[in-house]
């Protein structure tokens, strides 16, 4: 009988062992409704969008966009309403129809208020030591065309550049996409 007892403890923890990466696996894997994965950036399609307490015109309107383009991520599908949240962590419900699949992104939002030197800079090529084409105030919202997982392509106000994935709110960190 001590033999077994002592077995039990040791199995457990190789199921649990193999159970993890599994899990890790379906984490990664959400998908919502839309057959889409969970969660993910979008952009607001339209220049004002109604963001509700709960996903039906019927719930009440909390908050008002009124810039398209702003970056918001997809938490939660529920048929046709989005639960998304924004750089500022404001969540609510939008009706798919106002969102975009185009990607944007904020310069590192969390910077706002810094201080005065406080920048993110685009560079011509994705490397520390390209050189700096422009410097982006905190909050400055960018046109998203590809990551690779460390920099991002991105344009804004005429200028085209790379900015580092790690200073953009938009793009997960290690998210690649063109």
């Amino acid at each position: 009988m001590r033999r077994v007892l002592r077995l039990i403890p040791l199995c457990l923890a190789s199921l649990v062992m193999i159970a993890l990466p599994a899990a890790d696996a379906l984490a990664q894997a959400a998908k919502g409704p839309s057959g889409l994965p969970l969660p993910r950036f979008v952009s607001l399609k339209a220049k004002s969008v109604n963001l509700r307490i709960g996903p039906s015109v019927d719930y009440a309107v909390s908050w008002r966009y009124l810039k398209p383009g702003v970056p918001v991520e997809i938490i939660q599908e529920y048929d046709n309403w989005r639960r998304v949240r924004d750089a500022d962590g404001t969540e609510g419900w939008v009706n798919q129809a106002l969102l975009s699949g185009s990607r944007t992104a904020l310069a590192a939002p969390w910077m706002r208020g810094k201080g005065e030197g406080v920048f993110v800079n685009m560079r011509r090529e994705p490397q520390t030591t390209s050189s700096i084409l422009a410097r982006l105030q905190p909050g400055v919202m960018i046109h998203v065309k590809e990551c690779n997982g460390d920099w991002c392509q991105a344009e804004t106000q005429g200028v085209e550049g790379w900015i580092a994935q790690s200073e953009i709110w938009g793009a997960y960190p290690g998210e690649a996409f063109k």
